[in-house]
């Protein structure tokens, strides 16, 4: 069992030494690339060896518990823990997505249900917000088109990471689990009868794109702009600043009206556009990749309702994974970690059981 390992092994070593060497860090594009993989490999270095370690140590227990009865519970031990670093080495050898370092930038819009769903698009930005800043992650608003009464018709925020992170906590391996509709059962701010309304509003969340990464012929695009408004439509900028942007060969398009320059909407719409072009071309990727691949890449349902919001019952609901807790309010408060974790989990689980069938 994990003999593949050993391989791993010797690319640590070998990493290791490479990092050691000061020429290597002349290329800091090179440096980084080796120092992530290094960060990769590095957990399941420490696991084999504890594995392996275990193993050991019961070969010697048993020798023992041959001559010595009380040494049998050393043995139950020895195989409880490699049971369970057994179990931790799997896990580390699933498939990563090779997206799950980058930052994302993430959209919401609102939905059925009118101003209500405009007022919950708002509510779970702010939850993502509280959520950024509970896990150590760096915000910035890039577009926002507000409603009348507070809320957003839709509103688009990029979430970035401050350093370097853990294999499997960087922004896109947790939040790529969000997109979808969501769902929220209350009484609406708007409803004088005190009768429980049901909306929705739409996640996006998509890997952002460095400029190397897509390519964007200057002719393939349509550019135009206007002004800039506000809820109900009131003129807040008395200049052409805000800029939309259409992507002709896809039909993607991307605007942005919320900085003050139009040179400023036109860098944060190219910022959507790129990470939007990216996305297309990952999607269209998984389309023509086998079965297989595609449950390597994705094997949690993205689906519309992903996730109910239930005022009443301070209860959440995530319909892809079963997951349900009556600890709404903390969650809105950004206590995400125990939802999204529960995608990861079934997202781990199905991928090793695809393994195993390939195995």
């Amino acid at each position: 069992m994990f003999e593949a390992v050993e391989e791993l092994l010797v690319e640590h070593a070998d990493l290791e030494k490479r990092l050691a060497d000061p020429s290597v860090h002349a290329d800091q594009a090179n440096a980084r690339r080796l120092a992530k993989r290094y960060a990769e490999l590095t957990p399941i270095t420490r696991v084999y060896r504890q594995w392996r370690q275990a193993g050991e140590d019961i070969e010697a227990a048993r020798e023992l518990a041959a001559e010595e009865p009380e040494f049998i519970a050393e043995v139950k031990d020895s195989e409880a823990r490699r049971d369970e670093y057994t179990e931790e080495l799997r896990l580390l050898l699933v498939p990563r997505d090779p997206n799950d370092d980058k930052d994302v930038i993430l959209e919401i819009k609102a939905g059925e249900g009118g101003e209500e769903s405009a007022l919950f698009a708002g509510d779970l930005l702010r939850m993502y917000l509280r959520y950024a800043e509970r896990v150590g992650w760096k915000t910035e608003l890039i577009d926002a088109n507000e409603s009348d009464l507070g809320g957003y018709k839709d509103v688009s925020v990029a979430v970035k990471t401050k350093g370097s992170t853990e294999p499997g906590q960087g922004v896109w391996a947790r939040l790529k689990y969000e997109g979808g509709v969501h769902r929220v059962q209350r009484v609406p701010a708007t409803e004088s009868q005190g009768r429980i309304h049901t909306s929705a509003a739409g996640v996006l969340v998509t890997p952002e794109a460095e400029e190397v990464e897509v390519e964007i012929v200057a002719n393939d695009l349509r550019i135009d702009v206007y002004r800039s408004s506000g809820p109900g439509g009131q003129s807040v900028n008395t200049t052409d600043s805000a800029v939309r942007i259409t992507h002709l060969p896809t039909g993607i398009v991307a605007s942005c009206q919320n900085e003050k320059s139009q040179l400023q909407n036109k860098e944060q719409a190219m910022r959507i556009l790129r990470s939007r072009l990216l996305a297309a071309a990952q999607e269209e990727a998984e389309r023509e990749a086998s079965d297989a691949r595609r449950s390597q890449v994705r094997t949690v349902d993205r689906s519309e309702r992903i996730r109910t919001y239930n005022y009443p019952e301070n209860r959440i609901s995530d319909h892809r994974t079963g997951f349900k807790s009556y600890n709404l309010d903390q969650v809105l408060d950004g206590e995400l970690n125990a939802v999204i974790q529960s995608c990861v989990d079934k997202d781990a689980a199905a991928k090793l059981a695809a393994a195993a069938q390939e195995n």
